[in-house]
């Protein structure tokens, strides 16, 4: 079987996944499916590893309710190193779709944020927070993302900018909200007028 040579359409590869049974194998078998992902030349597209990302690790992040195992972690940080865009694209897009705290995703993804992804996979992940209404669960991946330290294009470093602002009414009393800020006007202060 080869993904490469012979791309399969997304019904087809979600067909697979399916029938090899993937959302649900055990962990250890994820590392070694991941690693094998990894060896393929050529390297996946983007949208074949989009709906890998959502069959292998979809449901499990979001069924956490405690610290991921470390075989999981493994898996994720392993698919990571070379799929982290249409990795933050499906994960974190479902995190920031679930109602209510989520506190073992956003720790995920905080995680992920501060120890695999690509500087450009961190201003994806801040576009994306920036998207939806923000809330208390949501500011500590923003301080991963300031933690980071990555070079920001002036238009997202504008729109956090902006957003901070129209959002500090309703944050009044956070200290997660005042330790961003002084994240922010710390790591950008040159730039933050």
């Amino acid at each position: 079987l080869s993904l490469t040579s012979h791309p399969l359409c997304h019904p087809q590869l979600e067909g697979l996944c399916s029938f090899l049974q993937l959302s649900t194998c055990p962990e250890p078998f994820l590392v070694r499916f991941c690693s094998w992902l990894l060896a393929l030349t050529p390297d996946l597209s983007y949208s074949s590893t989009a709906v890998l990302a959502e069959q292998l690790f979809l449901r499990r992040v979001l069924s956490l309710t405690q610290p991921p195992s470390r075989h999981l972690m493994a898996a994720l940080t392993s698919f990571c190193s070379k799929y982290s865009h249409p990795l933050c694209r499906v994960l974190l897009a479902a995190v920031l779709q679930e109602p209510g705290e989520g506190a073992e995703q956003t720790k995920l993804m905080c995680e992920l944020v501060e120890e695999c992804l690509e500087p450009h996979s961190v201003q994806l992940v801040l576009s994306q927070v920036l998207e939806v209404p923000l809330s208390e669960k949501l500011l500590p991946v923003l301080q991963a993302v300031l933690g980071r330290q990555e070079v920001l294009p002036p238009e997202l470093l504008d729109l956090l900018v902006l957003t901070l602002c129209q959002q500090a009414p309703a944050f009044a009393t956070s200290l997660n909200f005042a330790k961003l800020v002084t994240a922010l006007l710390t790591v950008y202060q040159g730039q933050v007028s």
